[in-house]
């Protein structure tokens, strides 16, 4: 079994790659703050459910994600059905931001947005780094041979 066979790890891996690409956006936003005409970009948001519908989080026949309904243990439970979204978003292409202002040149670059936007990404960067390492930590202790 590979590593990236887990779909947590799998999962992992996406949203990393989606937080490195927003801040390589954020960044050419910053550098261009000074360009005439110029509007400010940002990624489409990570979404969990589109990524499970995409398949890359295991994926049975016909690459989509089999939906688990909730189960009836007892005659008496009420019969219930799944929730599902009708939105399927896909994240990594980036799409022009509408910030709040825009310059007499026609620059459409908040330099203080999108240091908070950068701030938000290395935050959320580094929960999931820190996510990543912990589960590590867990398998590892469990392919441990026992009384070491």
């Amino acid at each position: 079994m590979n590593i990236t066979d887990i779909p947590l790890f799998s999962m992992l891996r996406s949203r990393l790659g989606y937080l490195s690409d927003r801040q390589n956006v954020i960044a050419e936003n910053i550098a261009n703050a000074n360009t005439p005409d110029f509007v400010a970009r940002d990624v489409k948001p990570f979404s969990f459910d589109a990524h499970m519908k995409s398949g890359a989080g295991g994926a049975g026949a016909g690459g989509q994600m089999a939906l688990a309904g909730p189960v009836m243990t007892k005659p008496n439970h009420l019969a219930g059905t799944p929730r599902r979204t009708t939105h399927d978003q896909a994240f990594g292409k980036a799409v022009k931001s509408r910030d709040s202002e825009t310059t007499l040149d026609g620059n459409g670059v908040v330099l203080e947005d999108q240091m908070m936007k950068m701030t938000e990404t290395r935050m959320q960067y580094d929960a999931a780094i820190g996510f990543y390492q912990k589960s590590m930590a867990l398998l590892r202790m469990a392919a441990r041979p026992p009384g070491r």
